[in-house]
């Protein structure tokens, strides 16, 4: 089989090495080649190749074309395939079909997706799988590819599916999925907000009558689509679905599973995810709540996803980085009782109203980047609202506006990509920022702090 790589990054790369060990012809395309990608092809043992000038005489020359995940679907070489009917095939797509080949069998395959909250979820059920002594990893939008994975001895794959993997999948499945959200992004990936919303579905649809669906109660866009899956299905929500908060227990249709006090950290969408993971886990009989239970109690999740960064008067500062879509930083947001925001950042064509959905707990908005004229035009109504010309102006501007019992809370809504390399770039600096905010020198007439026990 000549199979055609487009994008040579993490994936790509994973994916060259999982069809050259299968004896596969690879031919490897870049839209955007340096010397850093043209030192990879070399350590592949492949050349790689600039962007053809004709797409629809070059995709014929493949059985095969696997999109990087940064591929969109309006990209030339996608529609070339499309119309000359050559195989699209993402690399979860090319991992399940060759797991299904495994002698002795396929391995458990569970799935998460969602708009915001992939990442913690998936870490979250890996945690407790772990705890349940089984060898596993996340992969698939991790550092780790499925492609990958599938040649290693892991016992069961927990696999995060951004859209841009599900989107060329045919028969990839997962004996379990969940969907935690569904809200506008990527619309500079996707060709609509439909083709996003079908792209997510895949994770569904795609399953088996012995398979199990699980969705978030309260998104009536998931929750219209567990109705169509077609196995078993699950919800789960903080106060109802069949995985649901009682009182101080995280209960499932078998009873309670633990108690939220083993949390390090217990903010409504911290318990959320960890009903999905639970979920996730006992319906497929990998994990029991003893093993949920141990993962939980020794859970924080990853850098840059509301992570505390400093407390000082009374105010506590948080790192929300990560949250690059409205969606998520209005979660962040109905986590506080009162909060200081920061927000804005790259725009990346979608609405950013949704942010202002819970204004009530927004005391003044801090807007910065290339959005700050659109973050300050849905809180204008609301709240107070100053524009910022870098963080440092940001967090000094969020500091004098914060009081006691406040929370200055990063959660941009928006791409990093005006300031930043990435949301882990932007996220490094509001900690440094704020860590020399917070050991400032007092002014001269400030009263002295005084100590507590």
């Amino acid at each position: 089989m000549r199979a055609l790589v487009y994008g040579l990054a993490i994936t790509g790369a994973a994916t060259v090495r999982a069809l050259l060990r299968r004896d596969h012809e690879v031919v490897v395309v870049d839209d955007s080649i340096d010397d850093a990608k043209d030192d990879l092809a070399r350590s592949l043992g492949i050349e790689l190749l600039p962007a053809p000038s004709d797409a629809d005489e070059f995709v014929q020359r493949f059985d095969l074309i696997v999109p990087a995940p940064g591929v969109p679907e309006s990209h030339p070489i996608v529609t070339a395939a499309q119309r000359a009917g050559v195989p699209l095939m993402s690399e979860i797509e090319l991992g399940y079909r060759w797991e299904q080949e495994r002698p002795g069998g396929p391995r458990p395959i569970l799935a998460i997706t969602g708009t915001d909250g992939k990442t913690t979820t998936t870490d979250m059920t890996v945690a407790m799988l772990r705890s349940a002594g089984l060898d596993v990893e996340a992969v698939g939008n991790t550092d780790v590819p499925f492609v990958d994975a599938v040649d290693t001895d892991l016992d069961v794959f927990v696999i995060e599916c951004s859209s841009f993997r599900l989107a060329w999948t045919e028969r990839f499945r997962a004996d379990a999925a969940v969907w935690l959200n569904f809200a506008p992004d990527h619309l500079n990936w996707h060709t609509s907000l439909d083709s996003y919303e079908a792209t997510k579905a895949r994770v569904f649809t795609l399953q088996a009558e012995t398979d199990v669906a699980i969705g978030f109660v309260d998104d009536p866009v998931v929750m219209r689509h567990l109705a169509e899956a077609p196995g078993r299905r699950r919800s789960f929500g903080l106060d109802e679905g069949d995985y649901r908060r009682d009182g101080t227990d995280l209960i499932g249709p078998q009873g309670p599973i633990v108690d939220v006090s083993v949390m390090a950290r217990s903010l409504p969408h911290d318990v959320t995810n960890a009903l999905a993971a639970a979920a996730l886990v006992l319906e497929t009989g990998l994990a029991d709540a003893a093993a949920i239970s141990d993962a939980l109690a020794g859970f924080s999740a990853q850098p840059h996803r509301l992570e505390e960064v400093g407390r000082d008067g009374g105010v506590a500062w948080y790192n929300d980085s990560k949250a690059t879509t409205p969606h998520a930083a209005a979660t962040a947001i109905r986590a506080f009782d009162s909060v200081v925001l920061i927000a804005g950042g790259s725009r990346k064509g979608v609405d950013l109203s949704p942010m202002a959905a819970t204004d009530t707990h927004v005391r003044a908005v801090v807007a910065i980047g290339e959005a700050a004229p659109d973050v300050a035009a849905v809180f204008a109504d609301s709240t107070e609202v100053v524009v910022a010309d870098s963080m440092a102006d940001a967090v000094g501007l969020a500091g004098t506006r914060a009081e006691s019992g406040d929370a200055v809370v990063l959660s941009p809504g928006c791409a990093s990509f005006d300031w930043y390399t990435g949301y882990t770039a932007r996220g490094d600096d509001f900690r440094r920022l704020v860590s020399a905010y917070l050991a400032r020198p007092a002014p001269a007439d400030s009263p002295p702090v005084e100590a507590t026990a």
